[in-house]
């Protein structure tokens, strides 16, 4: 209620100063944006290591603001690791979790019919409380039916897809996957909105960055706060960009992507700028996962001769041998990836830097870290991660705390200046003290697959309880 009482004050003084009454305006609560990627690794930016640095305006983000590297999905896989941030709560709170045979909502293609649940209490539902105008701006992924639209769960706004850009579909047996703004169907992927497969082409970052700089501005002349979620998918596979960016990247066409959303990123901070914003304006930036090595079959991993539920060449269980065409472009810090079934892990994969780092030049980057997305090793779950608020985080500033998506909920609200839900566990910490004071904080960070607790990390320590759980036919099948 106090911050129903907060909102309408802000509400009504400025009704009066509009009626040119004389009262002075309240200051109008910090705007936030949180910018989410999609399967982009530790490894894939400048600031992070990145050797063809093709990324200067997150790069100068990060030097006007504060890196985390040490931050974390709440899973490998995108589906719940977007309701983890929105409702600032583990997957295996909320039922958002799959691969193990358990709520299989958590991955939506269109089979599958399930959401997020009616009883979460979404980000932009509460920011709502507080006078803010709430917009999605790509990817939901949080279910495609009626009931689980994001209008229906605080979003006031939304331009973009209830899933990946996966396709083109035959339209008969299965349709090809629907582009909406707010409640009306504008479109389909490979119909009104085109994606080449073979040249990788397609318009959609530029027209969710224009949907961005678009919304910014509408909020901006109506003097009211605003929460912007821009969730774009261009490097999740299939990867494309627009033409202007095609082959400009050393990297292929994950790295034509990455620096296409680069470039937009660095035209939204421009506008808070222009506009006299910035210093009003929360921004943060991660991603949903790292990057997704498993899907290397179609960029060189030959999987043809492969037996039934193991990978080519595998010669034991506890073993998977990457056999590498030699035209494949692929390059490895190790080409074997050791992971036992059913057993504990060696500390290779703790906090620290390891051994066993992968990239792929059609792929995203996962930095030293072991293995990317679908598992729960470092490479799997540790993101890039990025503050940024001039005048208030201190410039050039790296953090050792140990963040984690859920956190960017418990974080807006404080910036919204509101308290989370009381009547649940929260499992997002307020970062604020960690990027405005310095303070460090100790927390776990939980790493699951599905419904099993698969390791912990606590302070430089990393505990593997399972390493993996299933054989790979299990695991296409959902198991």
């Amino acid at each position: 209620m106090a911050a129903v009482a907060a909102a309408t004050r802000w509400q009504l003084l400025l009704v009066l100063s509009a009626a040119g009454l004389g009262v002075t305006l309240a200051p109008q609560p910090p705007n936030i944006l949180l910018l989410l990627m999609d399967d982009m690794g530790w490894g894939d930016l400048g600031v992070y290591g990145e050797p063809s640095r093709e990324t200067p305006n997150l790069d100068q983000m990060a030097a006007e603001g504060m890196l985390f590297p040490n931050f974390y999905a709440a899973n490998p896989l995108c589906s719940p690791s977007r309701a983890a941030l929105l409702t600032g709560r583990l997957p295996i709170r909320t039922g958002f979790y799959t691969s193990n045979g358990h709520a299989r909502n958590a991955y939506t293609p269109q089979e599958v019919v399930g959401g997020i649940p009616d009883s979460e209490h979404l980000l932009p539902e509460l920011l709502r409380t507080a006078g803010y105008a709430s917009k999605i701006v790509g990817k939901w992924h949080l279910g495609h039916r009626p009931q689980f639209h994001p209008l229906k769960h605080g979003f006031d706004e939304w331009f973009g897809s209830p899933n990946c850009h996966f396709g083109p579909y035959d339209n008969k047996a299965r349709p090809n996957i629907p582009v909406y703004r707010d409640w009306e169907m504008v479109g389909r992927y490979y119909e009104e909105f085109p994606i080449n497969l073979r040249t990788g082409e397609a318009n959609l970052t530029q027209i969710y960055v224009q949907e961005a700089l678009d919304f910014i501005k509408g909020q901006q002349a109506a003097r009211r706060p605003f929460f912007l979620y821009w969730a774009v998918d261009a490097t999740h596979a299939p990867v494309y960009a627009s033409r202007p960016f095609l082959g400009s990247s050393q990297r292929g066409r994950y790295g034509d992507a990455v620096r296409e959303i680069d470039a937009g990123i660095g035209r939204v901070l421009r506008l808070l700028q222009d506009l006299g914003v910035a210093e009003n304006t929360f921004v943060f930036f991660t991603s949903d996962n790292g990057a997704a090595l498993i899907s290397a079959p179609k960029q060189g991993l030959d999987l043809t001769t492969a037996a039934p539920g193991h990978l080519p060449g595998e010669p034991s269980p506890g073993v998977v041998n990457l056999n590498l065409r030699p035209d494949s472009g692929w390059s490895f810090i190790s080409t074997t990836v050791s992971v036992p079934q059913n057993s504990s892990s060696p500390t290779s994969d703790g906090p620290g830097r390891e051994p066993g780092g992968q990239t792929c030049p059609e792929g995203g980057s996962n930095g030293p870290f072991l293995c990317g997305k679908q598992t729960t090793f470092e490479g799997g779950m540790r993101e890039p991660a990025i503050a940024w608020w001039p005048g208030r985080i201190p410039a050039g500033q790296v953090s050792h705390q140990l963040g984690s998506i859920m956190d960017l909920f418990t974080t807006s609200l404080s910036v919204a200046g509101l308290e989370p839900p009381s009547d649940r566990a929260i499992d997002g910490l307020d970062l604020l003290p960690a990027m405005l004071q310095g303070r460090l904080m100790d927390r776990p960070i939980f790493y699951y697959r599905g419904n099993t607790l698969m390791a912990v990390t606590l302070g430089q320590y990393k505990a593997h309880f399972w390493t993996w759980t299933n054989s790979w036919e299990e695991f296409r099948q959902a198991r």
